[in-house]
């Protein structure tokens, strides 16, 4: 496939502001219930600099017939093929919330198989997975499914406030949540399992991530650890994009400055 453009037949790639020149690409992977389109501004903002990939989940969207993965190995084994025809470039992986966690397991992948340049993994509004709580929204009714995503603020309220299309897209909203919550990470964090640098950006007041949890992530690479955070809660990335956005731009071009030292 060639790369210069989108192709229909790649359901799980959009590829909204292509960069034919861009020396890297980044690679969009966003949080439970989410679409490629959520990162469609920020794909707009980072295509000054780079060549932007936003990943689409089945079972949302034009991908709404399609059975959702209940799954994060699934989702990993689904993602990490559909980025082997874009990894002619060197990449970077930005994942908010269950995101995040994919591209842990991306990143894992990549350097085990050693056919992919990596550069860095920006790890948004998720603890480390190394660390533990114990949560079950997965197995609420509708009513307190859609209560927790409301809590969070990270569904468009357009959607939030149409009840029937909401209901909708709860088996997607659901099966992500299966997928994250059943989800064990099988290391320890007394070893490092990356090489790559990690960039951790967390929300002051976010109520699924505490300072130890998110700083956590140190533990898993010898590759370096950027921390920040932003005011705001668990989708921070929205009121903050400009900053967030700036701050992915920057960790872009130190991954860039590092592989080039």
């Amino acid at each position: 496939m060639s790369t210069t453009e989108s192709t229909t037949d790649d359901l799980w790639v959009r590829r909204f502001h292509p960069v034919a020149d861009s020396p890297h690409r980044v690679v969009l992977l966003p949080h439970a219930g989410g679409s490629a389109s959520f990162f469609f501004p920020f794909s707009k903002a980072l295509s000054e600099t780079t060549d932007v990939l936003s990943v689409q989940y089945p079972g949302r969207q034009d991908r709404r017939a399609e059975p959702p993965l209940e799954n994060v190995g699934d989702l990993v084994d689904a993602i990490y093929a559909a980025l082997a025809p874009w990894a002619d470039r060197p990449l970077v992986l930005f994942g908010h919330s269950m995101g995040a966690v994919l591209g842990f397991e991306l990143a894992r992948r990549f350097e085990r198989d050693g056919n992919v340049h990596l550069r860095g993994l920006i790890a948004s509004g998720r603890r480390a997975p190394i660390t533990f709580r114990d949560e079950n929204v997965h197995q609420r009714g509708d009513d307190g499914l859609i209560a927790e995503i409301r809590a969070l603020s990270g569904t468009d309220s357009g959607l939030l406030a149409d009840e029937e299309l909401l209901r909708m897209v709860l088996p997607a909203i659901r099966a992500d949540y299966t997928a994250i919550e059943t989800y064990r990470c099988d290391v320890d964090g007394s070893a490092p399992v990356l090489h790559c640098p990690i960039s951790v950006l967390t929300g002051e007041s976010d109520p699924r991530v505490n300072l130890d949890e998110a700083k956590a992530w140190s533990k898993l690479t010898d590759g370096g650890l950027t921390f920040r955070t932003f005011p705001g809660g668990h989708f921070f990335i929205t009121p903050q994009q400009e900053r967030v956005v700036a701050a992915i731009a920057e960790d872009v071009a130190a991954f860039a400055n590092l592989a080039v030292g």
